[in-house]
C-alpha cells in the first residue's frame, strides 16, 4: 500500500465515524508517522509505507477514530505561527480566538501610544498560555501576567512559555479568577511574586458553552476539559463573574476584553453596562461573526 493509498482509506474511515475534517486529519498523521509536514508529504505520496510506518499509523488513526483530538494526539497545536505544546488538561487553541489576540493588541498599542507608560496585561483563564504568549511574542514590551485555577494547565502554559520566549516573559499564577489579584491581593498562601494592583487590561477565553449543550457536542470536543467548557446553565456564569469582579483589578479606563458566543453579546453588553463598562465594542471572527467584545471600565478616581 503506497501512503496515498493509506490516506485515501484513512480519510474514508474518518469520515464514516463522523470527523469534521477526515482529510486533513489523516494527512496530519501520516505527518507525524513519517517524521515530515503536511506540505512535504506529497512528495511520498507514490512510495509504499513501510510496515512499522503501517503500524503507527494504524495506532495513531484509532486515536483519532476513538473521538481524539488530533491536537492531543499530537500534543501540539499551532496559533499565531507558533507552535504551543497541549495535552488534556487545557483547551486546544482555536483560530477564532485569534481574534482575541489582535483586539488586545489593538487595544495595549493604542494605550501605549496614548499613555507613553508601560502597559499591564492580565490574561484570565489561560490555559495552554497561547493568548498570554502570542501577545508577549507579538508586542514585547508589554508586560503579562496569567492566571489559572489548575495547576496542570499551569505547568503546560509555562512550558510553553519557556519554550517560545526568550528570558523570564510572563508571570503564571495559581488562581481563581482574581481571588490571588486586586489592591491589596487576597491571601492564597501562594509566594507572592511581583505584580500590579491594577492591570490596563485584562483578556480572557473563559468557558461560555452553556451546560446542557456540552452532551451534544462532538466527541472530540467533549474530551477537552469539562473546567474549559462548562459557563454554567446560560453559558454566562463565568462571563458575569469576571465583569462583576474585574473592576478592582483594573485601571483607571481600563479595559477588558472576552471571547464569548456571538449569540451572547447583547446579554453580555447588558451586564457590562451595568457594571460601569462603556465604549463597548465587538470583534468578528474569521467567519464574520461577533466573537470578541471589549468595554472600557469609566474614569474613576481613588
Amino acid at each position: 500500500m503506497t501512503v496515498k493509498q493509506a490516506l485515501g482509506e484513512a480519510a474514508a474511515r474518518l469520515s464514516a465515524a463522523g470527523a469534521g475534517t477526515p482529510s486533513l486529519d489523516a494527512s496530519l498523521l501520516m505527518a507525524e508517522t513519517l517524521r515530515t509536514d503536511r506540505a512535504r508529504l506529497v512528495l511520498a505520496w507514490n512510495e509504499p509505507l513501510a510496515d512499522k510506518d503501517r503500524r503507527l499509523f494504524e495506532s495513531l488513526l484509532t486515536r483519532r477514530l476513538s473521538g481524539e483530538p488530533v491536537a492531543y494526539i499530537l500534543g501540539r497545536r499551532e496559533f499565531r505561527g507558533l507552535d504551543f505544546d497541549v495535552n488534556p488538561a487545557v483547551l486546544i487553541p482555536r483560530p477564532d480566538t485569534e481574534t482575541l489576540v489582535e483586539a488586545a493588541l489593538e487595544t495595549a498599542r493604542e494605550m501605549a501610544e496614548a499613555s507613553g507608560n508601560t502597559v499591564t496585561a492580565l490574561d484570565l483563564c489561560t490555559g495552554s498560555g497561547a493568548v498570554a504568549v502570542a501577545l508577549k511574542h507579538e508586542m514585547p514590551e508589554l508586560e503579562v501576567w496569567a492566571s489559572d485555577i489548575s495547576e496542570e494547565a499551569l505547568a503546560c502554559a509555562r512550558n510553553n512559555a519557556a519554550r517560545l520566549l526568550p528570558g523570564d516573559g510572563i508571570v503564571f499564577i495559581e488562581s481563581n479568577l482574581f481571588a490571588a489579584f486586586g489592591n491589596p491581593p487576597e491571601n492564597t498562601g501562594q509566594t507572592p511574586g511581583p505584580r500590579p494592583g491594577r492591570f490596563s487590561l485584562i483578556v480572557s477565553n473563559p468557558p461560555y458553552i452553556p451546560a446542557p449543550v456540552i452532551p451534544s457536542l462532538s466527541p472530540e470536543v467533549r474530551r477537552e476539559p469539562l473546567l474549559a467548557l462548562d459557563g454554567g446553565e446560560d453559558g454566562l456564569a463565568l462571563i458575569g463573574r469576571i465583569i462583576a469582579e474585574s473592576p478592582r483589578c483594573l485601571a483607571n479606563n481600563g479595559a477588558l476584553l472576552l471571547e464569548a458566543d456571538p449569540r451572547q453579546m447583547e446579554s453580555i453588553s447588558a451586564i457590562l453596562a451595568s457594571h460601569g463598562y462603556s465604549r463597548v465594542q465587538r470583534y468578528n471572527d474569521l467567519s464574520q461573526r461577533p466573537r470578541v467584545i471589549r468595554g472600557f471600565l469609566r474614569g474613576r478616581h481613588g
